[in-house]
């Protein structure tokens, strides 16, 4: 059994940053493919950016150029920090893994490609 587990969400003003965190394990597998997504009210999951086992990474356009992801393989913990936010970056966010779909679905920014899902971590930008 694998869970996600989020931290790192609150209040920032626009034009600010923060940075979320994921912690996964997996007992099966050593490296697995993950991503984070986002949802807010009234809208569908939006895949933000997703990273694989190269380190390749993978961003909306929405996000390009303003967040980044990372991850500490010795640890297990996944990143995305989030710089110069904006009102539409509010949303609640879920870090997601791939464990055991394959390598083809690594870097997708489709929730397709995950089959392990966080509970979310919520953060909210204000003008």
């Amino acid at each position: 059994q694998v869970q996600p587990v989020e931290s790192g969400g609150g209040s920032v003003q626009a034009g600010g940053s923060l940075r979320l965190s994921c912690e996964a394990t997996s007992p099966t597998y050593r490296g697995f493919c993950m991503a984070w997504f986002r949802q807010s009210p009234g809208k569908e999951h939006e895949g933000v950016a997703a990273l694989d086992f190269d380190g390749n990474s993978a961003y909306a356009d929405s996000v390009k150029g303003r967040f980044a992801i990372s991850k500490d393989s010795a640890k297990n913990i996944l990143y995305l920090q989030m710089n110069n936010v904006n009102v539409e970056d509010t949303a609640r966010y879920f870090c997601a893994a791939n464990i055991g779909l394959g390598a083809k679905w690594c870097r997708t920014l489709s929730r397709d490609g995950y089959n392990y899902w966080g509970r979310g971590t919520q953060v909210t930008v204000s003008s």
